[in-house]
């Protein structure tokens, strides 16, 4: 062990402290013109004991800016594309101690994450048109996004959903008479502030698309659990209804936490009972429901039993809405929230 994997060492050991992460910040800065190497070389064994424990490139990135700073974390956005530490301090125009001293700190963040359970890509059957509805449906969000007109971009999000619904329930068809698939997992961000209201809003366009969710509240992020077109379809629906909820809450008429909780809560409430009624009237409408309901069935089980084998031990959170201008309003925009 060279030396400054040795000072790093004793700051891991000393919880991060500032002395320790000097002394350490201290021998890097001094290696002369190795230092991006050995940089390098440490940074890679911690990320690479960090992948053993559970966590992807991804989750500590996030990680990195949600325990530290904006800094820190364009550190680790760095390290992950292969970036090397000098040229970290060139951009961010740090002396060499500096930037050690940020290396320094994520290391020790990085070094203190405990075990988790590990991601599982989910068992993909053999690829049919999956790849081109997907694509079909990325770029309808895409031109949604883009126009100026309300009346095209609210038809565009919903011929989106109507594509996502009856892929999903097309997979499903297919998945019952073809072996090899299988419910896997995803995790997505619940970032800061209120995270309890937005993990709640993740729950519920998962449930109304067959996965189930795991919400890990000390890390920032959700496991969502299921067969991969309805893991997409959540991951989009999510992003969007998201977005449309913060535009609303800056147009909204309070700043107050109480009236935003109650607003994103009433939000997520009101936009389960339109997903599921969605989904299910999209159901209702198929003529083949003597072979969908079976295989419907048969994933719902497969996603449950893979949740509790992955996350034996869970609890259940209960959220209550303290703002009854919030509430109100909060229904309101889900009302108008484009699916």
């Amino acid at each position: 062990m060279d030396e400054f994997e040795q000072a790093y060492a004793r700051a891991l050991g000393a919880g991060g402290g500032e002395a320790e992460v000097d002394a350490a910040a201290s021998v890097l800065a001094a290696g002369g013109d190795g230092w991006d190497a050995v940089a390098e070389r440490t940074a890679g064994r911690v990320t690479r004991e960090c992948a053993a424990r559970g966590w992807g490139a991804a989750d500590l990135v996030r990680m990195a800016g949600r325990e530290l700073t904006v800094r820190h974390q364009r550190l680790a956005e760095e390290l992950e594309r292969g970036g090397a530490l000098g040229e970290f301090a060139r951009h961010e125009r740090l002396d060499r101690f500096s930037a050690a001293g940020v290396l320094v700190e994520l290391l020790c963040l990085y070094g203190r994450l405990p075990r988790i359970t590990a991601p599982t890509p989910p068992r993909t059957a053999p690829a049919g048109e999956g790849s081109k509805v997907l694509g079909r449906i990325r770029a309808l969000l895409a031109k949604a996004e883009s126009t100026g007109f309300p009346e095209e971009a609210e038809a565009l999000s919903a011929k989106a959903q109507q594509l996502m619904a009856r892929h999903s329930i097309d997979e499903a068809l297919l998945g019952a008479d073809r072996p090899g698939g299988g419910p896997g997992t995803r995790r997505i961000g619940v970032d800061r502030p209120y995270e309890g209201p937005k993990a709640l809003l993740l729950d519920a366009v998962a449930s109304a698309n067959r996965c189930e969710t795991v919400w890990s509240a000390d890390f920032g992020f959700s496991t969502v659990v299921g067969h991969e077109p309805d893991l997409d379809a959540v991951e989009l629906l999510y992003t969007s209804l998201l977005v449309q909820a913060d535009h609303a809450l800056h147009r909204g008429p309070s700043r107050r936490r109480d009236f935003r909780e109650s607003f994103l809560i009433a939000y997520a409430a009101r936009i389960r009972d339109r997903l599921t009624a969605a989904a299910g009237a999209e159901v209702a409408a198929r003529d083949d429901t003597d072979a969908l309901l079976p295989a419907l069935a048969a994933r719902d089980l497969a996603v449950r039993d893979t949740t509790r084998r992955l996350f034996p031990a869970t609890t259940t959170s209960r959220l209550k809405g303290r703002d009854a201008q919030g509430w109100q309003e909060g229904e309101t925009a889900a009302d108008g929230a484009r699916l």
